[in-house]
């Protein structure tokens, strides 16, 4: 039999390290397709004259697409079979993305854990993302919950990783040159500094954006995600096409420059869960709380955590009276980005 149909749960070894197949090499058309799929707009990632006064050579490519990449080179290999992609931790963006840069992949499987029903189980797998030159570009955890192929296969041995809650201020990666010292808010958009953010501020971002069918597959096809949960309308009993968790983090992301034009970068991801389900037909909006803030050493620059939130509802609402996630709730996602201060 020439064809595969990927893993299941029983397929996998804990510290086993898993090569992602098809090297990608991102250019200039990424962007383009990647700004017209998502109302992105921040300026660090649309301008080499604005990138190269903060002293970058020429504008990255944005982090998310970094992320994208990197995540749909490990479908294949991690969540050809999953049932949903349930959270990430420990994420760090090492260095920028370039265009002409050719990305490349790998898996180490860290946790496992059967579910209760015997029909699936829980796969942690810390993945790092690489480019020509053997440099790290990401490397991030997460966690998918996995068909097991046959129901009679013995169970693993239960291991859950101990993931920090928080990449340290102090861990971040800053990329080489960057300088906010010269900073043009004009051009960027908003004249919101590092200071002007407290913790516990909520920033509604105001805007929604209604997610097509069309659309949605032709991201997620962009980024080479060939996990059927998002094209086969069979393999879901309710017949829908689930929409890939990270169409609604870049959707949130860029809805979010309305309030946060400033934050030019994603420096980490602490923590993020897709809370529920998102389909075609719902309109997204975003709301952000401030977390925390942290100086850094480079000139300008400052760090804010923030808890960015994709949902049907209202700003600020998340959790109910039981702790659940609120049912309007789609992502709650927890980063660090690089503000000028």
């Amino acid at each position: 039999m020439k064809t595969s149909q990927g893993r299941f749960f029983e397929d996998y070894r804990l510290g086993e390290v898993i090569r992602h197949a098809v090297p990608r090499t991102i250019k200039m058309g990424e962007r383009a397709l990647y700004h017209a799929l998502y109302p992105a707009r921040h300026a660090l990632h649309s301008s080499d004259a604005f990138a190269q006064a903060c002293g970058l050579p020429f504008s990255p490519m944005d982090d998310l697409v970094t992320f994208h990449t990197v995540f749909g080179k490990t479908v294949p290999d991690i969540s050809l079979n999953a049932v949903a992609n349930l959270g990430y931790a420990e994420g760090r963006f090492l260095t920028p993305l370039w265009p002409g840069d050719t990305i490349t992949a790998s898996s180490e499987v860290i946790g496992l854990k059967e579910n209760s029903n015997g029909k699936s189980g829980v796969v942690w797998v810390r993945t790092t993302g690489t480019n020509q030159h053997g440099e790290s570009l990401l490397s991030y955890v997460r966690w998918v919950m996995v068909r097991k192929r046959d129901f009679a296969a013995p169970a693993p041995t239960t291991v859950v990783p101990a993931l920090s809650p928080v990449v340290l201020a102090s861990d971040l990666v800053i990329p080489r040159g960057l300088d906010f010292t010269r900073y043009d808010f004009t051009l960027a958009g908003e004249s919101h500094r590092w200071g002007d953010y407290a913790p516990g501020e909520i920033i509604d971002h105001v805007d929604g954006v209604t997610i097509e069918e069309a659309e949605h597959m032709i991201a997620t096809r962009l980024w080479q995600n060939t996990a059927k949960v998002h094209f086969d309308a069979t393999f879901r009993e309710d017949g829908k096409r689930l929409i890939y968790g990270g169409h609604v983090i870049s959707l949130a992301r860029a809805l979010s420059f309305n309030g946060l034009a400033n934050a030019q970068l994603i420096a980490a991801i602490n923590a993020g869960s897709h809370a529920n389900p998102c389909f075609a037909g719902d309109t997204v909006r975003a709301w952000t709380e401030v977390l925390d803030r942290a100086e850094t050493t480079t000139p300008g620059v400052g760090a804010l955590r923030l808890r960015l939130v994709a949902t049907r509802g209202a700003a600020g609402a998340l959790r109910g009276d039981d702790g659940r996630y609120l049912p309007d709730v789609l992502l709650d996602l927890d980063y660090w980005a690089l503000v000028p201060q």
